[in-house]
């Protein structure tokens, strides 16, 4: 009995060669494709899945802003630095002008004195007013201390503004340097803000107004617990604390209650947490630095069971967020960006540490 053979297939060619080739390919990148995307597609999120997620690129935006905040305090640093030894470059160039004036004043007075190149002997002797003579040798004696004078003049304002412009190099390193990283911070900043948008995209719009609100957006409709209940509630009679500078910290913190957040800013329209706590003191009296991880260290480190009114209160483990202690276990602060000013307990968030000031 012969054997069945399947007949063999030849190879494509030509055009449907390339046609084969190109189907294949397609097909290939197709699944690739359909393979990774299950592997990073999000699956469908739970509110409370989105405002975990949320809640973390806000905290990961707030540790990139302290960061900016940090730069460009060190930016305009090196900018005011720049700017001062511009200064100083140029006064040092008018008294260079000034020295080298003085020392041409001085050739031109010998030149037109006449007998450049004779001996004082000479010069005596074919004076035809010896004592006029014995009057100017004088003068040229002391002018001749006063061309050294000059002299030396130019040489040290030379030297200065050399000593100012290689300063003036660094200092100008140093901002550009700094600037590419207030680049850095932006994006960065702006990359995280993005992708919240795009999660809280996916909630309804009463589960976007309980999160604007404070609230978990899983929460019902009626629950309002948490920060809505005790913000933009300004106190009645006096503000309560240990002394007038914490006092007026304290006042200005309550007047404002209600104001945007918007990362880097430091009042008197919007503010950023630090920005916020930087400019209460500030209307007290006192200058904190700019950013929360320098201003938990510029005062007394105090205990949570010590906390008084006026107090700087911190958060998480990289300082990334700081509020105004109020009593009662509140703070006032900027949460985030689509969160205004407002009062919040402290309790909140993920304890750090304490500073006082006054």
């Amino acid at each position: 009995m012969a054997a069945h053979r399947r007949p063999r297939q030849r190879p494509p060619s030509g055009s449907a060669a390339g046609r084969t080739a190109v189907i294949l390919a397609l097909t290939g990148a197709a699944t690739a494709t359909a393979f990774e995307g299950a592997g990073h597609a999000d699956p469908r999120l739970t509110p409370a899945q989105v405002k975990a997620r949320v809640d973390r690129l806000y905290q990961e935006a707030e540790e990139a802003t302290e960061r900016y905040n940090g730069a460009k305090e060190k930016a305009d640093e090196a900018r005011a630095s720049l700017d001062t030894l511009r200064d100083e470059a140029a006064r040092r160039t008018e008294r260079l002008n000034a020295a080298r004036n003085g020392l041409g004043s001085i050739a031109t007075a010998q030149y037109r004195d006449g007998g450049l190149g004779l001996g004082p002997v000479l010069q005596l002797a074919l004076s035809a007013d010896p004592d006029r003579y014995l009057d100017s040798a004088a003068f040229a004696r002391l002018a001749g201390d006063r061309q050294a004078d000059a002299v030396a003049a130019v040489r040290h304002e030379l030297t200065g503004i050399a000593q100012v412009r290689a300063e003036s190099g660094g200092h100008l390193r140093e901002l550009e340097a700094r600037r590419a990283e207030l680049s850095r911070h932006k994006s960065t900043i702006r990359g995280k803000l993005t992708a919240a948008e795009k999660l809280l995209a996916r909630l309804t719009a009463a589960e976007r107004a309980r999160y604007a609100d404070g609230v978990g957006a899983e929460a019902g409709a009626g629950d309002r617990t948490g920060e809505r209940a005790t913000r933009d509630t300004a106190p009645r009679g006096p503000v309560r604390a240990p002394n007038a500078r914490a006092a007026q910290a304290v006042s200005y913190a309550y007047g404002a209650l209600g104001k945007p957040y918007v990362w880097g800013a430091t009042g008197p329209s919007a503010y950023d947490c630090s920005g916020l706590t930087q400019a209460a003191w500030r209307s007290a009296g006192v200058s904190l630095p700019r950013t929360t991880y320098t201003q938990i260290n510029a005062g007394q480190r105090i205990p949570r069971s010590a906390l008084a009114p006026g107090d700087l209160v911190f958060f998480y483990s990289g300082i990334s967020h700081v509020g105004l202690y109020i009593g009662g276990g509140r703070m006032i602060h900027a949460p985030r960006p689509g969160a205004p000013v407002r009062i919040a307990p402290i309790d909140e968030m993920p304890w750090a540490g304490a500073t006082r000031f006054a």
